[in-house]
């Protein structure tokens, strides 16, 4: 399936891929400011499940990290990081929770801001969904946007300016992580990143339960995404205030946006 670059509203014809179900509904493209478009939003749908998809050309939008404000504080929330940006004359026009963290809200996984590396690759093995094998990062460099396996990383070369670890992948090089069940019940709401081309980053986020399977089905059969990334579950926000949201369920440690002048 490919993206109807038009900018009318309306479905999109749905397809069917191996006895499965996509559909997209294209929303009106979003503006940032007079001039730059920041984010095109989709809604999509897998097995029946409602998803929204935030695309992001990596090329004319510059997305960013959050974590920490300069005193070493954490911002915690969409409201407090549009108001600490208020006071460097900047505002939110995007951003989604970015990765798992710890009860002080630091990042479990490597974590890059700026090109300085504020939380080292991490390659333990331990329960839970991070230490799911493969897991995996989300970059950008210069040569645009990634998705890579946690020991791929150190490959990935070039100035990293950019990067939050996570996991499990649920995609890579176009197969499904081994570990998910088609009919594991355990559905919860949740969030990911995939990466079809090194221009364009695919945020994706839930509104209704999926399990890790049909998550992951969305992003490669519907998106085309040979490799995409889990970033969380239940907590998983999404800010946008041109779909009139800003989640809240949970403080949060990570996050990725975009900023544009107040």
């Amino acid at each position: 399936m490919s993206f109807d670059r038009r900018k009318s509203g309306g479905h999109r014809a749905v397809e069917a891929m191996n006895g499965i179900l996509y559909s997209l509904l294209l929303l009106p493209v979003v503006l940032c400011g007079l001039e730059c478009r920041a984010v095109e939003y989709f809604k999509g749908t897998i097995d029946g499940k409602r998803i929204t998809v935030c695309k992001v050309n990596v090329r004319e939008e510059r997305l960013e990290l959050f974590l920490r404000d300069e005193t070493g504080k954490g911002l915690k929330s969409f409201a407090k990081i549009d108001a600490w940006l208020g006071t460097k004359g900047r505002k939110l026009v995007f951003a989604m929770n970015a990765g798992m963290f710890h009860p002080d809200w630091s990042p479990v996984g490597l974590f890059i801001s700026e090109g300085r590396e504020v939380k080292g690759l991490n390659t333990d093995s331990a329960p839970g969904n991070f230490f799911l094998k493969p897991n995996g990062v989300f970059a950008i460099n210069e040569s645009g946007a990634h998705v890579v396996e946690t020991f791929e990383y150190p490959k990935l070369g070039g100035k990293v300016r950019l990067a939050t670890q996570s996991g499990p992948l649920l995609v890579q090089r176009g197969k499904l992580h081994p570990a998910f069940n088609a009919g594991s019940q355990s559905r919860l709401y949740r969030n990911g990143v995939g990466v079809p081309n090194a221009d364009t980053a695919l945020f994706a986020i839930s509104e209704d339960p999926v399990n890790f399977h049909e998550f992951a089905r969305f992003f490669r059969d519907g998106l085309h995404c040979p490799d995409a990334l889990f970033l969380d579950g239940d907590i998983c926000s999404l800010y946008s205030p041109e779909l009139k949201r800003s989640d809240w369920k949970m403080d949060l440690g990570p996050v990725i946006g975009i900023t544009t002048e107040r």
